[in-house]
């Protein structure tokens, strides 16, 4: 199973949270990793979006073909997300758009088995993919790529 990270594009500050916008810069970001994302995303790609404005215009940069999670909003935890995504028993690919710090404590869970304050950069992807090797299951990253790298 493949599972993608992709953390919101920056947004504009403003009140409530939930509906703040992307910015100007984050929509470029937006823009930028979709055109990534379209040249290199796994097969059968089931994308779950925060029910956020800014991470529903993220998503929307590459695909309006997702589904709105409530449970992975900016109040999730590290295990609302691998339930959603169905890690690492689903089959096929999960792209996740969401919020910090879940993205990185997941992203820590997964390559050191243990939940840390990691940072996702906003507009940023990472890309991990399970698989079993000698009977043993391992986690790969495959990619972390900044938005002002694509």
């Amino acid at each position: 199973m493949d599972l993608l990270l992709w953390r919101h594009a920056e947004a504009v500050e403003g009140s409530p949270d939930g509906a703040r916008e992307l910015s100007a810069r984050g929509r470029e970001q937006a823009r930028r990793m979709a055109r990534w994302l379209d040249e290199h995303h796994p097969k059968a790609l089931r994308i779950l979006v925060s029910p956020t404005v800014r991470t529903r215009q993220t998503a929307l940069a590459f695909t309006r073909d997702f589904e709105i999670v409530p449970s992975i909003g900016p109040e999730a935890g590290v295990a609302d997300l691998i339930a959603a995504a169905r890690w690492p028993e689903g089959r096929g690919a999960c792209l996740i758009v969401g919020h910090q710090p879940t993205l990185g404590r997941l992203a820590a869970l997964l390559l050191c088995g243990a939940e840390a304050d990691w940072t996702i950069k906003k507009g940023a992807l990472w890309w991990f993919n399970n698989r079993v090797r000698e009977g043993e299951p391992q986690t790969v990253l495959r990619a972390a790529i900044p938005a002002d790298l694509t």
